[in-house]
């Protein structure tokens, strides 16, 4: 397990078991039961390895989630071409709408740093959970 960056100690159980049971609840929502790490992004996610997921999760996040006003909000995460995409589909991470309605955090406002690393979180715990199928 991947330490956490902002403690430099291992996530308790409860965070993990947690953050577990919100992926099972989305993963049961029909549109996100069909995303699974199949071929290219698959592969791109065993070779980059957790750290450079979460780097890439980060920036991706920043960039195109964490602004109040996103641009193209709603259309902005493509279904394949990245892990980090497919994951963002799978957790409804991929809008300020999905955050919104799966995760409580409110749009027109940008994400505070907590509310980024709760959304890398999701994404990367999602990708290993995917890995070890």
């Amino acid at each position: 397990m991947d330490l956490d960056p902002h403690e430099g100690k291992l996530p308790s159980e409860p965070v993990v078991e947690t953050l577990d049971n919100r992926i099972a609840a989305i993963g049961r929502q029909p549109f996100r039961a069909k995303f699974r790490l199949r071929g290219r992004d698959r592969g791109l996610a065993q070779l980059r390895g957790p750290t450079d997921l979460r780097r890439h999760a980060h920036e991706l996040i920043a960039k195109r989630l964490a602004p109040a006003f996103p641009v193209k909000d709603g259309k902005q995460t493509p279904y394949r071409g990245h892990p980090v995409f497919v994951a963002q589909h799978a957790t409804a991470t991929c809008c300020r709408s999905c955050l919104l309605r799966n995760h409580g955090i409110e749009p027109g406002r940008k994400l505070t740093a907590e509310e980024q690393e709760y959304v890398v979180d999701v994404i990367c715990r999602w990708i290993e959970l995917e890995l070890e199928r």
